[in-house]
């Protein structure tokens, strides 16, 4: 994952910590617990298609150098 990834889910994760503690601070109870799932859940997404989208940028730049490439071959 790049840096900014990595700094995105470190934010997600303090966030969801922070949430969590403050939930937690009467006592945890049902509808705690699965807002603090839903949260986690969303943050996984969230951090999955982070993930899916650097990939993607990865393989256009990919792509697009390599297509230079074959356009720079016949000059030669």
């Amino acid at each position: 994952m790049s840096d900014m990834s990595d700094l995105k889910r470190d934010v997600r994760d303090t966030k969801m910590d922070v949430k969590e503690a403050w939930r937690n601070a009467d006592g945890e109870s049902l509808g705690d617990k699965v807002a603090n799932t839903t949260d986690r859940a969303k943050d996984k997404l969230a951090n999955a298609g982070d993930e899916l989208h650097e990939q993607a940028d990865k393989a256009s730049r990919e792509a697009a150098y390599q297509e230079g490439r074959a356009d720079e071959m016949p000059r030669r």
